[in-house]
């Protein structure tokens, strides 16, 4: 074989690479632009503040909801029928949903788009991440899921931009369009080599069963899940909904939450390649977990305590919020690295989207409590609980840098 062509193949920056994060790019412009434009298309639709902000946190776990379904959905069949063949399909759903979202009249349409747009969503990272994560050698690994996450995640920084020049109904158009172009490039994608081998055996491949009939991969799989759930609950609850925390602590201005979400995601984006970055210098997924745990914590103090602050600060407590976050790319390369080739699609599929969707049981916890300890108590009280779960799970997940994935679960 042509050595520059085996190198092509293994560079981190090879066409598996780029095509993955541009549409993990998409996919998260899809994702947040409902946070970005929630209170401009609530408002169009003819509800009052009460009801942007209710109905707002609604349609976030309807939506969350879809991608929970989308994610299983998605990661059998990332196993069953390759780590393309979801890539493909999933973008069509979504971007037809979004161009769907840019016709809808009222509350109950608009949430049942953003459901099934949010099964549609669900596909692209984990799908991708697999892809990419078999394709690269394993001592690459970590920069190229980096790379896929940081640049996929400036989606945000372009979806509040555009957010400000159109209408929001034609920021979904753009939305869908966008999608439609990716698929344009996916066509030179090479399908993994690991997943052809596997296809062609008689393993069980995508048996979602599989995680809960042994002990220690049931173990495994929780775990998994547990160590990301301060990512949605930043994003999910805190970032979006910076404009009702922001009156509660007499913020000094209007906070825009889209622009809230735009500099939590440019940090994000910064974060992720920055995480991918350290984890190769320690040669520790999880040394570089526990430093950006302790980003996030910092950056919740400071959101917490912002009492009479300006609108400024405001934005850059959630651009540190963002960055401490931005082991995202990290936490679903271990997702993807837990486990063996049949199962890998699935877990690195249904692991991020059971974060996001446990953005519904997070809400629970934190509308619940503010019956007796208000808005912001109950914010800092479901922070803590996040937290010390968080930081439990990852004491107690095993170390998975330069770990060989060409094995099967049996």
């Amino acid at each position: 074989m042509n050595p520059n062509a085996a190198s092509a193949k293994t560079s981190v920056f090879n066409i598996a690479v780029l095509v993955a994060a541009l549409g993990y790019f998409v996919d998260i412009y899809d994702l947040l632009m409902f946070s970005i434009i929630r209170v401009e298309s609530l408002k169009d639709l003819g509800l009052t503040p009460d009801g942007v902000k209710d109905q707002g946190l609604f349609i976030i776990n309807v939506q969350m909801l879809g991608l929970l379904i989308g994610g299983i959905l998605w990661g059998v069949l990332a196993d069953k029928k390759g780590r393309l063949s979801v890539l493909f399909a999933s973008i069509i759903l979504y971007s037809l949903g979004n161009i769907a979202n840019g016709f809808v009249q009222n509350v109950p349409q608009y949430a049942l788009v953003r459901f099934i747009s949010g099964i549609g969503l669900a596909g692209e990272l984990g799908a991708g991440i697999t892809l990419v994560s078999e394709l690269l050698p394993k001592d690459r690994r970590g920069v190229g899921t980096a790379l896929v996450a940081g640049i996929g995640l400036s989606g945000a920084v372009v979806a509040f931009f555009v957010k400000e020049t159109f209408h929001w109904r034609t920021c979904y158009f753009i939305g869908g369009g966008l999608g439609f172009l990716l698929l344009f490039l996916r066509i030179k994608v090479a399908e993994s080599g690991m997943f052809n081998q596997v296809k062609e055996s008689g393993v069980s491949k995508g048996n979602f069963l599989m995680f809960f009939n042994n002990g220690k991969r049931f173990r495994k799989y929780i775990l998994a899940i547990l160590i990301g759930l301060p990512t949605w609950f930043v994003i999910g609850i805190l970032v979006s909904f910076s404009r009702e925390f922001a009156a509660k602590m007499n913020v000094q201005g209007e906070v825009d939450p889209g622009k809230a979400i735009m500099y939590a995601y440019a940090a994000i984006s910064l974060g992720d390649i920055a995480v991918g970055l350290v984890s190769q210098v320690l040669r520790s997924r999880k040394k570089a977990l526990y430093i950006f745990y302790g980003i996030t914590i910092i950056a919740m103090i400071w959101f917490f305590n912002l009492q009479g602050a300006s609108t400024q600060e405001l934005y850059w407590a959630c651009a540190l919020l963002g960055f401490g976050t931005g082991f995202w790319a990290i936490f679903v390369t271990m997702a993807a690295e837990q486990f063996g080739t049949n199962l890998r699609g699935t877990a690195a599929t249904t692991v991020p989207n059971m974060v996001r969707g446990s953005l519904n049981l997070i809400s629970l916890l934190f509308t619940g409590l503010q019956v007796k300890h208000g808005y912001v108590g109950s914010g800092v009280i479901t922070a803590i609980v996040i937290m010390v779960i968080t930081l439990i799970a990852a004491f107690f997940t095993e170390e998975t840098f330069g770990k060989d994935l060409n094995y099967v679960e049996v």
